[in-house]
């Protein structure tokens, strides 16, 4: 006999699977374009715009989840020294854009003002991350982990750039990401 799962137990199933389709969309769409930044041996790439997306139209759980396919492209690059601060920074970035974006909801009548705050606040808090875990793990000069952050600042823009548009759309097409 086949039992029906109840609503209570499709739901976290469900953010279970967006996140890790995310999660892979993440991990494909930054290996596939990767700009080397030779001063910090790091890269600039647009797997951030996934991780927003995930995180305004899901939530935060599904947003953590898809920042961690993050730190699987930096072990399918070779980028091995970045994985486990990506894995932290990437997962948290999700967690905040997407916990922010579904407070603000409510205080704010702009679909487009509290996305863009949200992911204005997460990308700070990645560029800020990212700096920390150079200085202290990696113990890069200042100047070189300086170096890195006026890229991690146009990926939180380009992020913004292409997150925003896909929001909109996927909203349009499923209201029910509205809510």
């Amino acid at each position: 006999m086949i039992s029906m799962a109840t609503p209570r137990e499709v739901k976290p199933t469900l953010k279970i699977v967006f996140g890790t389709v995310f999660a892979a969309l993440v991990c494909v769409v930054t290996v596939l374009f990767v700009l080397p930044i030779p001063a910090t041996s790091g890269y600039f790439n647009l797997g951030e715009s996934i991780i927003y997306i995930a995180a305004l139209t899901s939530g935060p759980f599904v947003g953590a989840v898809a920042g961690g396919g993050a730190a699987i492209a930096d072990l399918i690059l070779g980028f091995y020294v970045f994985a486990p601060g990506t894995l932290i920074i990437k997962v948290l970035e999700g967690i905040i854009v997407g916990a922010l974006n579904k407070s603000l909801k409510q205080r704010i009548t702009s679909t487009t003002l509290s996305a863009t705050i949200s992911i204005i606040l997460g990308g700070g808090f990645m560029i800020i991350g990212y700096f920390i875990y150079e200085q202290v793990v990696l113990s890069y000069p200042v100047e070189l982990a300086i170096a890195e952050v006026p890229f991690n600042i146009v990926q939180v823009i380009v992020g913004l750039a292409v997150a925003l548009p896909v929001f909109h759309v996927l909203i349009r097409m499923f209201p029910q990401l509205k809510s």
